[in-house]
């Protein structure tokens, strides 16, 4: 069953599958001024997906002033250049993860791990996607000025500078890729990881923190129970 569009969270937060059937997803932040956040921007070919979710909600790109990159993986950064040269929005990623996304490739990944080994053995080149011109560079803690407040939460090991988002005034928690809803929650795939344990280790804090709606990056998002559903999981997942 295709998906739709745009899903709407709450008034001023949307979920815009970047990819088909929900399986990676930008997020549109209405700002008061009319203007557009976009979390995540998915990949080259996400493009007219997103174009399209906009649409859905009355917006274009050049109505995006701020990209906001939750890590510097190729299926959630390989679309900020053509997103930012279509809105010429500024891009904001963490100073950890900023190297590589203005070079445009991904952080090394686990060897632990054969797929890991693999794509490390491809280097840059089988790793890379288009540089991104990064405007601004953040940290764990920091609250930016999104539609009244997103705090970064820092949740390294997927990658180095990885994070989740939360947006306290709305009660939504923007995961990133540390846990993925595809089918069912599920760590991220193993092999796309820089640090399997640590990802697992700090996706703890995503059980900590208070929301409402939990929005994965990857599959669709949980609006009952979320927090608890999420709890669970984790709960879970360290058990098998």
């Amino acid at each position: 069953m295709a998906s739709e569009p745009a899903y709407r969270l709450t008034d001023r937060i949307w979920r815009i599958p970047a990819g088909p059937f929900d399986f990676v997803n930008s997020f549109a932040v209405l700002e008061d001024d009319g203007g557009v956040t976009l979390v995540d921007t998915g990949m080259p070919s996400s493009l007219s997906r997103i174009e399209a979710g906009l649409s859905a909600i009355g917006k274009a790109f050049p109505d995006v002033h701020r990209i906001i990159l939750t890590h510097a993986h190729g299926d959630h950064a390989g679309g900020a250049a053509k997103v930012k040269a279509k809105s010429d929005a500024e891009v904001a990623i963490s100073a950890i993860d900023a190297p590589f996304a203005r070079e445009g490739y991904a952080p090394p990944r686990d060897g632990s791990t054969l797929g890991g080994k693999f794509l490390n053995l491809l280097g840059k080149k089988g790793n890379k996607f288009a540089p991104v011109v990064i405007g601004e560079e953040f940290a764990d803690g920091d609250v930016l000025p999104v539609a009244g407040g997103l705090r970064v939460v820092h949740t390294p090991g997927h990658t180095p500078g990885h994070v989740a988002l939360l947006h306290e005034g709305d009660g939504v928690l923007i995961t990133g890729d540390s846990i993925w809803n595809v089918r069912k929650m599920k760590w991220s795939v193993r092999s796309f990881c820089t640090d399997l344990k640590l990802n697992q280790q700090t996706a703890d804090v995503l059980g900590e923190l208070e929301y409402e709606i939990a929005a994965f990056t990857h599959g669709k998002h949980v609006s009952q129970n979320a927090r608890e559903t999420v709890r669970r999981f984790l709960r879970e997942a360290k058990r098998d």
